[in-house]
């Protein structure tokens, strides 16, 4: 009996130093502490937000369109904000994105303490947003593979995600507590001040200890995308993930719009309600994330079925009774929505070159983001004029859709492939320069 509790206790200590290792390393500790407080502040301002313009119009539609505006920069800016990440020092570059997104984030706050915002202010703040995380997005992601040795890059990336679901369950909480006791607008001024965090990383980093990597000869940008295109046109497994990704991008992942929407018109409840059901997502993403951190193989037939599984979660939710069921149904809709992105991601990344990693998962991340300024307010109207319901049941039968279209298509050649730990190769060696950029 006392082995087995020994093994067992050896087991579980191996595991987490595996699924943990990245830690280990300064420089990403000091960063994934500053991203971690940057995180939760930057949820807190979404479930702000998204009340917020409730508050001002009662509209669906209205919060839709915020969120399609916010994120319509990530659809045509994207991938040159990647080759900025590619052209600049990337810590540079984060810094002036940080000290830009603290502007924003006080000017939104401000307006909202002095009383006078009006709807046009936040449209405009929203598309500044879009527009400066265009290039912090793929920089910030890019610079993780430079703050890690090359046998850490993958675990590192996983870490950043599963971070990043975690602030989504902590920064909803500590938001719907300020939006209660002293008022939105201090949720923005909190989010400034997380935005410090990570500026005070990067000063804290030990740049000899980074590892820049030399930028690649780069063609002209148009013949950059133009090349990416060909290339994904031919090579069937990425083209159908991304056509995936375009169906649940749009129509699945706006939870932005339809939390807010279900918690205030199917619930008739406030806040700190809405905060539940975000911060039930985020501890199913959680999980979810430390389930796909020590994932060592993947193949096609999981990636159908977390879709599948996804979308009968969210189909679920849509038809809870209670608010305390939707937020039990959460949990399961985070853990497979992490599971199908991580799922997706690592797929695009293992069957794609080293030479167009980069640009493939810009494209991953055009179709998963990009695609909000189209879903957005079209799942806002369908939430505002059908029913609160039939928003988060529009993205789940999207998902099923998706699911059927990848099992028709992907299965065909369904091979189980390796997810390595440690990079061996040239290839590998790429991967770490490339493959954290468009994430």
């Amino acid at each position: 009996m006392r082995t087995t509790v020994w093994y067992t206790l050896g087991y579980f200590k191996q595991r987490a130093r595996s699924t943990f290792s990245s830690l280990s390393i300064r420089n990403y500790r000091l960063y994934f502490i500053g991203q971690g407080i940057s995180i939760s502040g930057t949820w807190m301002q979404t479930v702000a937000q998204g009340w917020l313009v409730l508050q001002l119009t009662g509209s669906g539609t209205q919060v839709g369109f915020v969120v399609a505006l916010q994120f319509l920069p990530l659809l045509f800016i994207t991938p040159f904000g990647g080759m900025i990440a590619d052209s600049f020092p990337k810590r540079r570059t984060l810094f002036i994105t940080q000290g830009f997104f603290i502007l924003q984030q006080l000017t939104l706050g401000i307006i909202v303490l002095t009383g006078v915002v009006e709807m046009w202010m936040i449209y405009y703040l929203a598309l500044t947003f879009g527009l400066i995380n265009a290039v912090d997005n793929p920089t910030r992601q890019a610079f993780v593979s430079e703050l890690v040795d090359r046998d850490h890059v993958r675990n590192a990336i996983a870490l950043n995600a599963t971070e990043n679901n975690l602030a989504r369950a902590v920064g909803p909480s500590i938001g719907a507590i300020l939006i209660a006791g002293i008022g939105i607008g201090f949720c923005f001024i909190a989010n400034a001040f997380s935005t410090l965090a990570v500026i005070t990383a990067l000063f804290m980093l030990d740049t000899k200890r980074l590892q820049p990597h030399a930028s690649p000869v780069r063609l002209h940008p148009l013949k950059q995308l133009s090349e990416a295109w060909r290339y994904v046109k031919k090579t069937p497994l990425i083209r159908n993930t991304l056509i995936m990704a375009v169906v649940i991008g749009t129509f699945a992942y706006e939870f932005q719009i339809t939390l807010p929407i279900l918690a205030k018109f199917a619930f008739g409840t406030d806040a700190a309600a809405y905060s539940r059901l975000w911060v039930a997502f985020g501890l199913g993403s959680v999980v979810g994330g430390l389930v796909a951190a020590g994932r060592k193989r993947v193949a096609p037939h999981t990636l159908v079925g977390a879709a599948i599984l996804f979308g009968f979660s969210m189909l679920l939710v849509s038809l809870m009774p209670t608010l305390d069921w939707a937020v039990a149904g959460m949990l399961l809709v985070g853990f497979f929505s992490i599971n199908f992105t991580s799922l997706a991601n690592t797929s695009l990344q293992l069957k794609a070159e080293p030479a167009m990693r980069g640009r493939v998962m810009s494209l991953w991340t055009m179709a998963m983001l990009g695609s909000t300024p189209i879903g957005g307010p079209i799942v806002g109207a369908v939430a505002e004029h059908f029913g609160a319901r039939w928003g988060i049941a529009l993205g789940g039968l999207a998902a099923l859709v998706a699911g059927a279209f990848a099992a028709r298509t992907l299965l065909k050649n369904d091979r189980s492939e390796v997810v390595p730990e440690s990079i061996r190769t040239a290839d590998l060696e790429a991967e770490g320069r490339e493959e954290a950029k468009f994430k």
